[in-house]
């Protein structure tokens, strides 16, 4: 089976994090993102899939060049423009060829539905399109989709008031398609999928939907990124999977080579070559390849990505640090910060809840 990957936002709630990097490049314990959500695809038979790129394209195809990623063989389709989703839908499956059913999936959407299932009822149905539906608590944020009886959509509320909303069940952003709906969606412009082409398949009978209650993140917030994580840390998605990594017991995972004189506290995850000098603490946290936490300084409920440094008697808490970004001595980041590649937070200085460029 053949999918579209929509990955082309520029991930502005994750900035400046995304100022250097699409957010479905971010790593997630250590793997980019894309390939844990290809990853699942390939679970449920997917072979092929067609990335609709547009926002920093090239660090795709230069992290993929040989066109293959979680054993899912790719292609690259970049928008000449932004085209909004069905928009992005049909110039990627036009790109790829594609002529018959198809899976679309949100990019920066983590989740262990089953996708088999949704595939085998949308054939059950006869449906021209299917949505995978997940149950929320506040559905304001997102699409409401009532159904009937047989799973066949009567409505499509997007971002309706928290006490107006019919159900709380929540368009999930997985889709099955046959190509026929490429033909609703206009040529050469923007295209609210959600907005237009949903609600007109609505008024013809032919969209249907599904629930699913399995796990479910969307993950373009600071707060939802570091749940990303720790997701996978604390075992609520199962073991973390990621190449190299040894169990030192007491929940610390220890990826290669690393200094670890100081302490480390589980869960954690620990990449190669970083260094916790002695005095230094380490709790719950992911260090990512080649970081650096000095003698007195506290690292809690964060992730560093790669070659960060935390130095002497400075704290990070509740935190996402870049590539690269340092927090000199004595500095204290406070929840739920956001350090951008190459960032400096100066010697002393706090941060509470704020975003550093780089």
């Amino acid at each position: 089976m053949k999918a579209v990957v929509l990955v082309g936002g520029e991930g502005t709630r994750l900035r400046p994090l995304t100022l250097s990097s699409p957010k479905q490049m971010l790593p997630i314990v250590g793997i980019p993102m894309i390939e844990r959500v290809l990853g699942q695809l390939a679970a449920h038979g997917v072979d092929e899939a067609v990335l609709s790129l547009g926002y920093l394209p090239d660090a795709f195809m230069e992290a993929y060049p040989d066109g293959r990623a979680s054993g899912v063989q790719l292609t690259y389709a970049v928008e000449p423009e932004p085209l909004d989703t069905a928009g992005a839908v049909r110039f990627a499956a036009k790109f790829a060829g594609i002529g018959e059913t198809f899976v679309v999936v949100n990019g920066d959407v983590l989740t262990d539905l089953d996708l088999t299932s949704l595939v085998a009822f949308h054939r059950e149905r006869g449906a021209e399109g299917t949505i995978a539906l997940h149950p929320v608590a506040d559905p304001s944020a997102f699409g409401v989709v009532p159904t009937d009886d047989e799973g066949r959509v009567i409505a499509f509320v997007e971002k309706p008031a928290r006490d107006e909303a019919p159900t709380n069940e929540i368009n999930a952003g997985t889709y099955v398609l046959e190509a026929t709906v490429l033909d609703r969606i206009p040529e050469g412009g923007r295209v609210s999928i959600e907005r237009e082409t949903f609600p007109a398949m609505v008024r013809d009978g032919g969209l249907f939907a599904r629930s699913d209650d399995g796990y479910w993140l969307d993950t373009g917030t600071p707060s939802a990124y570091l749940e990303a994580n720790f997701d996978y840390v604390n075992g609520k998605r199962g073991p973390v999977i990621a190449p190299g990594l040894e169990d030192r017991g007491r929940g610390v995972l220890v990826e290669g080579e690393s200094d670890l004189r100081g302490e480390v506290v589980g869960p954690s995850v620990v990449f190669a070559g970083c260094v916790v000098e002695p005095g230094a603490r380490v709790e719950r946290s992911i260090l990512g390849p080649g970081s650096i936490v000095s003698s007195g300084a506290l690292v809690v409920d964060s992730v560093l990505m790669q070659g960060c440094h935390v130095a002497a008697d400075a704290k990070v808490a509740g935190s996402v640090m870049g590539p690269r970004s340092v927090v000199g001595q004595r500095g204290d980041v406070r929840p739920i910060s956001v350090l951008g590649a190459d960032a400096v937070v100066s010697s002393g200085t706090l941060v509470d809840g704020e975003r550093i460029s780089g």
